[in-house]
């Protein structure tokens, strides 16, 4: 029998081993003839020809479905990360199309992060398989037809919230209208209009950079800024919808450990407003290893060391945006500020580095060295930072622009309010 006759009966065994081996197994033991079943004998099942060509060749020829998710990425977050993992759900490989600046701007106004920012954040996320530079605002007829036929794109895919042009129609109302659209479930709870207020907020009670400290490769630290006045080290929780379940944890997970004789890097901080700087470090540290555990510091210890109204994610919020990253394998969530002993053997680390740009001195007067003890152990090293971008900086530039951002953010909490108003329940994670 030629593998192409009965086309049917392969797809069915290809796709529905077990079934047809169960049918196949009753019929032997019934005694009933296999002519129905296109001459297959119970010897020459799937499950027994795990390894056969046939299969092989029927698993390769089948296409690989690419999926395709714009955005601006201004202020990343979590939840672009979890859009982009469901995204992913959705197909076999996804392509990422980042907004240009001049789109952005004649659309929503500036940006907070330049265009190579925010593309180092994007093709850092683990779901992300390739990029697209400096994409339209606009799903328009040419650049759709260009989805399909260069990028080979077979859905294109977008939020269940709107995505309206500046007089008032559907960016996606063609993709729409030909059948390649799909859509996903909106990650409640933050936003980028949502982090732009919280960092207006605590500008009121807060001098921006002034916490900002440079690393030097000896390990030696220079202040660039006063120490932190006794006022500035109380901590006010940000304000957030945000709430945190272990299945999400799990969703963002790599969900494996290190192996027994595995190189553990280990790094922490804060990672506040997770930015190009935190993706440069994080890989430049997972190199050095075979693992990368990061340490989250709790929202108490990243007041203390940056002042008050920081950091402007709490815990859970800054965790999964550190878990998204694609250089990172595990996270510790509420790090210890000082590494001890027990704890570098608990995680079998192998090297603890820090580097050369960091928004606090770890070296406060009065306090402990963090780093004491793999110092002491000779399992420390200093980092040299790739940017020198930091939570302070992209916090001054909202500030500075703070004019335009208030207008913004009271238009989008309109257009919020009606979203929530029509709000109906969508399937999805």
């Amino acid at each position: 029998m030629e593998y192409e006759s009965s086309s049917w009966i392969w797809d069915g065994v290809y796709n529905y081993p077990h079934l047809f081996y169960g049918i196949m197994v009753t019929a032997a033991v019934l005694g009933l003839s296999t002519s129905y079943f296109g001459g297959i004998h119970v010897a020459s099942l799937p499950c027994i020809w795990s390894g056969s060509g046939i299969f092989q060749k029927r698993k390769q020829n089948k296409k690989r479905i690419r999926v395709y998710m714009d955005g601006c990425f201004d202020l990343m977050h979590y939840g672009h990360a979890n859009a982009l993992r469901q995204a992913k759900a959705l197909g076999d490989e996804l392509v990422v199309g980042v907004v240009s600046d001049k789109e952005i701007i004649s659309n929503k106004g500036p940006p907070v992060l330049s265009m190579e920012e925010r593309l180092v954040l994007v093709s850092g996320l683990k779901w992300v398989d390739e990029v697209i530079p400096n994409a339209p605002y606009e799903i328009t007829e040419l650049f759709m037809n260009k989805l399909f036929n260069e990028h080979k794109i077979d859905y294109i895919i977008h939020g269940d919230d709107p995505c309206l042009l500046p007089d008032g129609t559907d960016a996606y109302a063609l993709a729409k209208k030909v059948g390649r659209y799909k859509q996903i479930k909106r990650t409640e709870g933050v936003s980028s209009t949502d982090i732009v207020g919280r960092i207006l907020s605590s500008a009121k009670d807060m001098k921006i950079g002034e916490d900002q400290s440079v690393m030097s490769t000896d390990g030696e630290a220079t202040k660039k800024n006063n120490e932190l006045d006794d006022e500035k080290k109380s901590y006010v929780a940000p304000i957030s919808h945000f709430l945190p379940t272990s299945r999400r944890i799990v969703q963002f997970s790599n969900g494996k450990g290190p192996a027994p004789d595995a190189h553990v890097v280990y790094i922490d901080g804060a990672f506040d407003l997770f930015h190009a700087g935190h993706v440069e470090i994080l890989k430049e540290a997972r190199q050095l290893g075979d693992f990368l555990l990061v340490g989250i510091h709790t929202d108490q210890t990243a007041s203390e060391n940056q002042g008050s109204g920081r950091p402007f994610m709490h815990i859970h919020e800054r965790s999964l945006s550190v878990l998204a990253c694609r250089y990172v394998d595990e996270v510790i969530i509420g790090a210890p500020r000082e590494i001890t002993n027990d704890m570098i053997t608990t995680f079998n680390i192998s090297l603890v580095v820090h580097g050369t740009v960091a928004e606090s001195n770890y070296l406060v007067e009065g306090k402990a060295d963090p780093y004491a003890v793999p110092k002491t152990m000779g399992i420390f090293r200093i980092l040299e930072s790739p940017k020198d971008i930091t939570t302070s900086l992209v916090a001054q530039r909202v500030v500075a622009n703070h004019e335009v951002y208030k207008k913004r953010n009271a238009k989008k909490k309109e257009s919020e309010k009606k979203y929530y108003a029509e709000k109906t329940y969508i399937i999805g994670d």
